[in-house]
C-alpha cells in the first residue's frame, strides 16, 4: 500500500509538475506567435482612440507575464515535493544510502531547471512584445500629431 502511493507521488511529480510547465511553455510560445502575428497586421491609424489601441496591443501580455512570473515556483513545488520523497523513501527504509539520496535530489532538481526552462523564455517574450507595444503606441502617436498639424 505504502509503494503504491510513493509510486504515485513520484508520477505526480514527474508527470503533473512536468506536465504543468511543458503546457506553460506550449501557450507561451502559442501567445507570443499570436501576439507577433497581430502586431505585424495591425494598422494603427485605423484606431481614433489610444485607449482601444493599447488594449488590443496588450491582449494576452499578462498570460505571459504570469507564465514567466510563475513558472520556477511550480518548478520549485515539484522540487520540494521531490526532496520530500525522497527522505520519506529513506526513513521508510530505515537506511541511509548516499547513491539513493542523490539519484532522489537530482531527479527531484529537475522540476527547477525545468521551472527555468519554461520561465526565462516566458520573460523573454513578454519583454519583446511589451517593447514592440511601445514601438507601435509611440508610431500612433507621432502619426496622430502630424495629423493635427
Amino acid at each position: 500500500m505504502q509503494a503504491n502511493f510513493l509510486e504515485m507521488a513520484e508520477n505526480a511529480v514527474d508527470y503533473g509538475v512536468m506536465g504543468i510547465l511543458i503546457l506553460m511553455s506550449i501557450v507561451t510560445v502559442w501567445l507570443f506567435i499570436e501576439r507577433m502575428m497581430f502586431f505585424s497586421s495591425v494598422d494603427v491609424m485605423s484606431y481614433k482612440h489610444r485607449d482601444n489601441l493599447e488594449l488590443d496591443l496588450t491582449d494576452n501580455l499578462g498570460t505571459i507575464s504570469a507564465i514567466g512570473s510563475n513558472a520556477p515556483y511550480i518548478g520549485l513545488l515539484g522540487t520540494v515535493f521531490g526532496i520530500m520523497i525522497t527522505f520519506y523513501t529513506l526513513g521508510d527504509a530505515g537506511a541511509v544510502d548516499a547513491k539513493k539520496i542523490m539519484v532522489g535530489l537530482a531527479l527531484a532538481l529537475k522540476a527547477t531547471a525545468m521551472g527555468l526552462v519554461v520561465a526565462i523564455p516566458a520573460i523573454v517574450a513578454y519583454t519583446i512584445a511589451l517593447r514592440k507595444v511601445e514601438k507601435l503606441l509611440t508610431k500612433y502617436d507621432v502619426a496622430q500629431k502630424i495629423k493635427a498639424n
